[in-house]
């Protein structure tokens, strides 16, 4: 087995969680409704799990702790895409970012479970399981407010503009694609992307939002190999702030 193609598969998938749980953790306390504050910190506990976890197939397979890869990397060694670590704006920004990214997630997750990686295949089984509740949640208030007021409908539609380019991003290929195919370790960024196009444009057409023409659509890469946005080494400065004043915390 490829090993350097395995780690690079878990590192973005790792990265992802981490950076998107603390970014949805920011919702704590500032919810637009008292549900929802605590929907996105729910959701955020189960990504920062979740990237805990893959960390911790990184650490079997030689690299550091999971609490070093972490918290002590610099942005350019970070390998999450760049959707995940855009500010989270006003609630409809963050609404759909959580339904692009969710949504892929299923599908990531779902076809990992049967990967011929046998650690990965396990724990992809239990992570779709929580997936799933995100994206019950989502595609909810998708329908709701997509369909809903015209200003709800014009400011999700322009987030939704506002994130495609960045949600595709999510698909970047990796350098060692063929290899993770060939090896029935991950089916591949292609398979995931266009079976998350057929579900999110299936979704949008019960409401009243426009799925962009994702053909048209330059998609945003570079995240998944250290190219990322100004935004990301200050949240990594917040959150290794207990780290680095007590390295022994626990999560």
């Amino acid at each position: 087995m490829n090993t350097e193609a395995l780690k690079d598969l878990l590192y973005k998938m790792a990265d992802d969680q981490l950076i998107l749980g603390h970014r949805n953790s920011e919702w704590t306390g500032f919810g637009p409704l008292l549900e929802e504050d605590i929907a996105f910190s729910s959701m955020a506990q189960d990504k920062v799990g979740q990237s805990w976890q893959i960390y911790k197939l990184l650490h079997e397979l030689g690299e550091s702790e999971p609490d070093m890869v972490a918290f002590m990397r610099n942005a350019d060694q970070f390998h999450n895409c760049q959707l995940v670590e855009l500010p989270n704006g006003e609630y409809d920004f963050s609404l759909i970012r959580h339904f692009l990214f969710d949504m892929a997630e299923q599908i990531r997750f779902t076809h990992l479970a049967s990967s011929s990686y046998e650690p990965l295949a396990l724990l992809a089984k239990k992570i779709k399981g929580e997936i799933k509740y995100h994206t019950m949640h989502a595609k909810i208030w998708m329908k709701q407010l997509g369909s809903a007021t015209e200003e709800s409908v014009s400011r999700l539609q322009n987030s939704l503009e506002e994130a495609m380019p960045y949600a595709l991003g999510i698909f970047e290929p990796s350098k060692f694609e063929a290899e993770l195919i060939k090896e029935n370790i991950f089916c591949g960024e292609a398979v995931i992307k266009e079976e998350w196009t057929e579900q999110i444009t299936a979704i949008l057409k019960e409401t009243s939002l426009k799925m962009p023409d994702i053909n048209s659509v330059q998609p945003i890469y570079g995240g998944r190999y250290g190219q990322h946005t100004d935004n990301l080494q200050p949240l990594l400065d917040e959150m290794s702030e207990v780290f680095n004043l007590d390295p022994t915390a626990d999560w």
